[in-house]
């Protein structure tokens, strides 16, 4: 046992005063008797017997009570068992990701989560809030209620590990209790690597009831028709039990078609045929579970030309103007010496046809072309200066040429999932005809292979930056050297490379990838763009490049759907955001990681679970009634006994 005022002990001298006062009153007296009072002598024998009994009796009840009230001033106490830690600071750390959409016993697991902490949460306790959208730091459960009754689901994935972090950059002298409510959708071992030992953390884990879901997972051009789009759509079944399901799609909010989806595989795919016109809609499906992945927002731009140019000799740049067609792209062949360099700024593509050499005022063109959002086509020739080719190439990384190599290879190996054949091939080929070099380039390559070699090496690689990208052949590809103009595979491969992906494809951002994006228009000194829709309206990060603008969204929007671009308050471009679809999986629980921390069962026990293990035992109320009992029981003596 100890005390909070221990000080308060050394007025247990006082009991010295009841017994000094018993004391004196038991002084003996020389007792004489007269006459007429001797009959009574048994008597007063008696009396005074019992009267000292009486004394001895109150003498113990009054020391006693005195006793215990010092000791109740004193306040003992038993000391708790974790009270180490009764200084922490508590951080709650709430998942309100997509995932926990999904209804438990008591309905929807973040609302539920959101109820009961508004329910069972101390008025007088002090802790932070962090969500996967917003931070409440050294507050209280009145000063969120609001917040907490209007918080949304976040477009960004539950993250523990960068929550943490938020929690680590939050400096604080004491140590922490961190409560994470999660459904542990995506949770993962690594994510609670960097726990510190002063800090406590503890799991509650909401638990799903059904966890079957349908998700949209991505809308394509699957082929293109001379007045239509074939659109495909894509989507993935989570669980074992799906029925027919129904799905539409709508072009500004208009309905154009609807069907029925039987989900007999785990994968579907559904194709919608469309005009070949600007599109700016979405695709929408209907099941019992998650609701965030159920549409899918998406904009075609009416078809455009794309320009593209090559530069190198005319009588090895035949076969590019068969493939670049007047119908669809806008092509032009010019060598060396008579290009004009102010027409590069204005094309969707460039193809360096077997150049000798790449002279410095076109590297740096090249360069600033491909970060505007360009494609750069690179096709040694045989002639080339491996270190002019190196320091161009050096621009971009992942890419160096070494010595050239006199031996026949077969071109047999396809990227099938490589962006550039994303809708070419509607299933895996094994064997093709096979184009052949006589002689290729050894090459140092860290970039993705899109064709290779039949010896694992690259024939054709691709660098990617955020907007364009470089591909870069191993070898000239001139009849001499190649046959691979004769292959099927050469029209597909050139096609897409020279396509503007935005001018041709489908544009659907995805919230949070801060992916760039290219618009074609002039601005002022002081003009800027927007991006609007009739919810939500922000102003982008954006970079001017001649005549075109670098746009990046960061977090925005916040919420999915069809926006516009303005340019003083005129739009210009289309664009459709969509969520992320990491947390369509409600099957993607790691609940191993919880385990090896302390679970809580329930929101309303996480006080009650800190208070009980770090609560001291407080006695001074035990010894108060002690005193009072001890002031009752003198009193009945002084009453009864004689």
């Amino acid at each position: 046992m100890q005390f909070k005022h221990p000080e308060i002990l050394y007025f247990l001298f006082l009991l010295v005063i009841p017994i000094l006062v018993h004391l004196f009153q038991l002084r003996k007296f020389k007792t004489e008797y007269f006459t007429n009072v001797k009959f009574l002598k048994e008597l007063a024998i008696q009396t005074r017997k019992s009267s000292k009994l009486k004394k001895y009796l109150l003498l113990i009840t009054r020391l006693l009570l005195l006793a215990f009230l010092i000791i109740a001033f004193a306040q003992p106490f038993f000391k708790a068992k974790d009270s180490k830690n009764a200084t922490n600071e508590l951080y709650i750390v709430l998942d309100n990701s997509f995932s926990m959409q999904a209804k438990g016993q008591k309905g929807e697991l973040l609302k539920r989560a959101v109820q009961d902490l508004l329910e069972h949460t101390p008025e007088n306790a002090n802790f932070s809030l962090i969500t996967c959208s917003d931070n409440y730091w050294n507050t209280d459960i009145k000063s969120i209620q609001k917040e907490l009754q209007n918080l949304k689901y976040s477009a960004s994935p539950f993250q523990l590990d960068n929550l943490l972090s938020k929690i680590k950059a939050h400096k604080s002298a004491f140590n922490k209790d961190i409560v994470v409510i999660t459904d542990g959708v995506g949770l993962q071992p690594n994510q609670v690597k960097g726990i510190n030992d002063d800090e406590n953390l503890y799991f509650i884990l909401p638990e799903a009831e059904k966890k079957d879901n349908i998700a949209i997972d991505s809308v394509y051009i699957n082929q293109t028709m001379e007045n239509f789009y074939e659109i495909a759509v894509k989507m993935d079944a989570f669980g074992e039990d799906f029925k027919d399901i129904p799905i539409a799609l709508y072009n500004k909010n208009k309905l154009i078609a609807k069907t029925l989806v039987n989900f007999e595989t785990k994968n579907k795919t559904i194709n919608f045929t469309i005009p070949k016109e600007d599109f700016h809609g979405y695709v929408s499906i209907s099941d019992n579970s998650l609701d965030y992945d159920n549409t899918y927002y998406f904009s075609i731009s009416k078809p455009q030309k794309s320009n593209v140019i090559s530069i190198g000799e005319p009588e090895k740049s035949g076969f590019l103007s068969r493939i670049y067609t007047s119908n669809e792209f806008n092509y032009a062949n010019y060598s060396l010496q008579s290009l004009d360099y102010n027409l590069l700024d204005k094309q969707d593509a460039i193809i360096l046809n077997e150049l000798k050499d790449i002279p410095q005022a076109l590297q740096t063109t090249l360069k600033a072309f491909a970060e505007k959002g360009g494609n750069v086509v690179v096709i040694p020739s045989g002639e080339s200066s491996i270190s002019n080719l190196n320091t161009f190439l050096s621009n971009f990384g992942g890419i160096q040429f070494k010595s050239l190599e006199n031996s026949e290879k077969m071109v047999t190996k396809i990227n099938f999932s490589h962006p550039l054949f994303s809708s070419v091939f509607e299933k895996k080929v094994d064997n093709f005809q096979y184009p052949n070099t006589k002689t290729s380039f050894e090459i140092s390559n860290s970039a993705p292979m899109v064709l290779g070699y039949s010896d694992q090496t690259s024939f054709l690689s691709a660098i990617q930056n955020s907007v364009g990208s470089i591909y870069v052949f191993a070898a000239p590809i001139n009849k001499v050297n190649s046959n691979f103009q004769n292959s099927p595979i050469i029209v597909p491969t050139f096609y897409n490379m020279g396509q503007n992906a935005q001018k041709a494809g489908i544009t659907a951002l995805i919230i949070g990838e801060n992916k760039p994006f290219i618009i074609e228009t002039l601005l002022g000194k002081d003009e800027i763009v927007n991006v609007k829709n009739y919810k939500e309206s922000f102003i982008p990060v954006q970079q001017i490049l001649n005549s075109k603008v670098k746009l990046t969204f960061n977090d925005n929007p916040k919420e999915a759907g069809n926006f516009n671009v303005f340019n003083n308050n005129q739009p210009i471009e289309n664009i459709s955001f969509n969520y992320n679809r990491t947390e369509s999986n409600l099957s993607n629980v790691n609940s191993d990681v919880a385990s090896d921390f302390k679970e809580i069962n329930s929101v309303d026990s996480i006080f009650d679970t800190l208070q009980a293990n770090r609560a001291d035992n407080q006695l001074w109320k035990w010894f108060i009634i002690f005193t009072l009992l001890f002031i009752a029981l003198e009193v009945l003596i002084q009453k009864f006994v004689k």
